[in-house]
This record gives C-alpha cells, structure tokens and sequence, in this order.
C-alpha cells in the first residue's frame, strides 16, 4: 500500500506497467480505481501512476484543505517522491483541470499533457448536480439512489440498453471499499466551487484535448470553446466517463501524442 506523506495528507497511489512515467489524475467524486479501463491498455507501454486525490480512496485525512492548486501540488510531489523529472499526465474531469494548472505551474516537467472529458470552465448546472446528488444522498433513500441519477450523466445512453450492466454497475459502485462518503464529496465539491480557470486554458507544454461527443457534464460546444485552439480529438460515442465508454479510442490517442513527444 504505496503512501506518500505530504504536508498535511499522506497520498495513495498506485504503479504498474513499465516503460516512461504517465501520471493518471482521477476526476471528483472518483479515486485511482477509475482509470481501471485504460490502465490495462496503457501498462504495457508506460508506467501508468494513479494517485487518491484529496477527500478520495485511501488518501488520509478525507477533510484536509481541498483546492485544485492543493492536488497539483500533491501529484508533483508524488512524482518528486518516485523521481520522475520529466512524465507524461493525462487527466479526467476534474484531473483535467489539475493537469492544466500543473502545466502552468512545472510544465517544464510535463513531456505531454492530455485533457479527458474537460475544461477550465465551471458550470452552474454541474455545481447543481453534485447538491442534489449530495442531498439525496444524505436523505433516507435507498443507498443507490443517487448512483442511479448520476450513471445518466456519465454514461453513453446505449449502455442503458442492458438493464444488467448497470445493475452490475450500481452493485460494484456499492461494494467498493474504499468509496468517497458524502461528507468527502461536499468537501471536495469546495475545490470545483473556488477554482478560476482563466488563465488555464493556453498551456505551453505539448497538449491535446480529448473531448467526448456525448458528454452532457462537460459538453464539447463548451469544451472547445477554450480549448479548440489546442489539438483535440471528438471521440464518438463517448460520454462523461470517456475512457469507460471507449478505452481503446482514449489510449490510441495517448500513445500516438505521447510518442510524439517522448521524454
């Protein structure tokens, strides 16, 4: 159980594969256990590095200050701790934003940097979202309530199709031991409320945008319209969870711009 004590959290993370560092940055409410699709695409090429962000997993304590300049402190510190100079980052939703102030911050360090299912933007409605899911899930409903209000979002509407999926789905969200709790998710949803994205948006180290065309959190007209100018790539049939919706269409588009860009 990999741990690294940070200032006031000790960070969880996870290695495997072999090959030039890729650090994985987990988007809210999700721990190094998301990017479990890609992982088993990517190891054989990179060693693929997951961290528990803040509030997240088995990062410890779940209420330490939270913020995005906080979280990409965390993740460089790790890559400091393992010694990596110089890696790759892709990041998820909120990892996304993470990776783009990393890139303003060291991106001397950053070989490329790929932006999934993100912008440097906030969105009211998402902000919404997470209250209700938040408040329903502090309310006496059944425990996967609010899983099943937010598997919409997440998801392409084809996997709905197979009523089995998602209750495999709900069940696996349920079982998993090491969940984020909802006072975590209300803790981190702090973090998306306070950050401004406005100077994130025009990264200067190698950078592409991978964008799916049926995301609904982070729909790719709002997407583009910050990062277009960067090279980007509309993955169809994708939704939110873009590397759980097509994982092989994600990894294509990590190693072909990572090689161009080898460290």
């Amino acid at each position: 159980m990999p741990k690294h004590e940070h200032g006031d959290v000790s960070l969880h993370y996870e290695i495997s594969g072999s090959g030039p560092p890729l650090l994985m940055l987990a988007g809210f409410m999700s721990d190094h256990a998301s990017w479990t699709p890609l992982v088993s695409l990517l190891e054989d090429q990179f060693t693929c590095i997951r961290i528990d962000n803040r509030t997240t997993g088995q990062t410890t304590p779940w209420n330490a200050p939270v913020s995005i300049e906080l979280m990409c402190a965390d993740a460089l510190a790790v890559m400091d701790h393992l010694g990596h100079a110089r890696f790759h980052v892709i990041g998820h939703s909120m990892g996304g934003i993470i990776t783009l102030h990393m890139a303003k911050e060291a991106s001397e360090r950053m070989a490329s940097a790929h932006v999934a299912a993100s912008a440097p933007i906030r969105l009211a409605r998402n902000t919404a979202l997470f209250e209700a899911l938040i408040t329903i899930r502090r309310s006496n409903a059944p425990a996967d309530t609010w899983l099943r209000a937010l598997f919409p979002w997440l998801f392409n509407p084809r996997v709905f199709a197979d009523p089995s999926a998602i209750e495999q789905a709900l069940a696996d969200s349920l079982a998993y031991p090491h969940a984020q709790s909802t006072d975590a998710m209300a803790h981190q949803l702090e973090a998306l409320r306070n950050f401004d994205g406005t100077d994130l948006a025009s990264p200067t180290c190698p950078t592409q945008a991978l964008v799916g065309a049926l995301d609904l959190i982070i729909p790719p007209d709002h997407a583009l319209a910050v990062l277009g100018h960067l090279p980007h790539h509309l993955v169809e049939g994708a939704g939110h969870s873009i590397h759980w919706d097509a994982p092989d269409h994600v990894a294509n588009h990590v190693r072909r711009f990572a090689a161009k860009h080898p460290i």
